[in-house]
């Protein structure tokens, strides 16, 4: 983390969670400032800027998404990441359209928290802009054939095999398969890296 980075701003209203994020990012030369509710941070942040922020979806009060769009409509340029422990994929797409860079699912692995934020960091240091990140992820899924495309619109919703098998009039062993080329020409692993690359791309 360089000097002119400021503090990794986490709000969670589980204390168990701030704690494990803070122990798992100060582990990584991070400086972390944890707050249990939205109206904690919103108050700090007329102190400080933070290098980026790590927010809970479900809390009382004020939400993570609606923390979110505070924050844009304060105008505060700190990269977002969202947490949902629900798997909700609607959750994490509408929170991508709101301008977060990533989400996580609960728990995420300590790898993907820090990597999440070193990519957080790394697009506010370089000013990457999201012209930039739609580009590569238009590229990214560029060799996608049309039914892999329908398929991957199914997905990215949340659908299982079963049942878009069902809605194109084709096996769920063919949807199994489609998804693994899917995968595979994008490079990634799972619905939820799917999910973050297609919303980029505009999907």
């Amino acid at each position: 983390m360089t000097m002119d980075e400021g503090p990794i701003f986490v709000v969670d209203d589980d204390a168990a969670v701030r704690d494990s994020l803070r122990s798992l990012l100060e582990t990584h030369g991070f400086t972390v400032k944890t707050f249990s509710t939205a109206w904690d941070l919103l108050k700090a942040l007329d102190t400080e800027q933070p290098g980026c922020f790590l927010l809970d979806v479900r809390m009382p009060g004020m939400n993570g998404l609606e923390l979110q769009k505070e924050l844009v409509a304060r105008r505060v340029s700190a990269p977002t990441i969202i947490m949902t422990g629900h798997g909700d994929v609607s959750t994490a797409v509408e929170a991508m359209k709101a301008g977060a860079i990533d989400f996580i699912e609960k728990p995420g692995s300590p790898g993907t928290i820090v990597n999440s934020v070193r990519l957080a960091l790394e697009i506010a240091s370089k000013s990457q802009n999201a012209d930039q990140l739609a580009a590569k992820a238009r590229e990214a899924m560029a060799g996608l054939t049309c039914r892999e495309r329908e398929i991957l619109e199914h997905l990215i919703h949340g659908a299982a095999n079963k049942v878009v098998a069902r809605a194109l009039g084709i096996s769920p062993r063919t949807v199994e398969n489609h998804r693994a080329h899917i995968m595979s020409k994008t490079g990634t692993q799972n619905v939820a890296d799917l999910v973050r690359l297609a919303t980029r791309a505009g999907l």
